[in-house]
């Protein structure tokens, strides 16, 4: 039997025509590896960019690739449902509409793909993340806080991961019941600090510590080229399907 990991890595279809929304430091590392897995770019189109998708030909796009800005997201996910091209997106901080965006891909039968991170990495990392919760859930003796640790060109704090990743302990640990992203908080929020460093992809830290000792659970990424071959995986997975898909779908948890 293959192992999920290996099925996530060698995942492919025939070749597709993707429409890459997004130029910046992310959108490059996803076209090198979609080109390295046989795909072409059909358009290229940068982060605010819903007047030039009006140009593009619809039939000859088979998946949008969407990392942008937090306010332009919505728009260009928005164009991609409407003219029926499956979308994945990657972009963080737009999250209020995305029930929205939920809505709509449900009504017009199209398909859409989302994650606050596509790294097989952190979304182990987000499993376990849950499952530790869950067991020191039992322990009230221990407190939890969070740290989150990316580029300084990054806009919106806390990151989506950080966010994915708390709204986890709230959903396992009883006594909290929200998340602020201050070092100090409430006794029934969980702390997220944020900091913004050069040259960092992106550093999440879990802190669960009581007075007699602590336990870390703590993911590093050392480059783009795993959220990037997730995002490329993740336009495969929903060739040829319709509904609202994220990454336990893709990995079968």
């Amino acid at each position: 039997m293959q192992s999920k990991i290996g099925f996530f890595a060698q995942l492919s279809t025939e070749t597709m025509k993707i429409l890459l929304i997004g130029l910046g430091k992310m959108g490059k590392v996803i076209e090198k590896t979609a080109l390295a897995r046989g795909h072409e770019i059909a358009y290229r189109i940068d982060a605010d960019g819903v007047r030039e998708l009006k140009k593009i030909k619809v039939a000859n796009v088979d998946v949008a690739i969407e990392f942008t800005e937090p306010t332009s997201a919505f728009d260009n996910i928005s164009w991609c449902i409407d003219h029926g091209v499956p979308v994945v997106s990657g972009t963080t901080g737009w999250l209020d509409k995305y029930a929205e965006i939920c809505t709509k891909c449900e009504a017009k039968k199209g398909a859409f793909f989302y994650a606050s991170n596509y790294s097989i990495g952190v979304n182990l990392f987000m499993h376990v993340n849950a499952l530790v919760a869950e067991l020191m859930n039992k322990y009230p003796s221990y407190d939890v806080e969070m740290q989150e640790i990316h580029h300084t060109e990054k806009k919106d704090k806390p990151s989506g991961t950080a966010i994915t990743l708390a709204n986890s302990l709230l959903e396992k640990i009883d006594s909290k019941t929200a998340w602020v992203n201050s070092e100090k908080c409430k006794p029934n929020e969980v702390s997220i600090i944020s900091f913004r460093q050069d040259a960092v992809p992106g550093t999440h830290i879990v802190h669960y510590r009581s007075n007699d000792d602590s336990i870390e659970l703590k993911h590093i990424a050392h480059s783009r080229n795993g959220f990037a071959l997730g995002a490329v995986t993740a336009a495969e997975f929903i060739a040829g399907k319709t509904g609202v898909f994220g990454m336990k779908d893709l990995l079968g948890f």
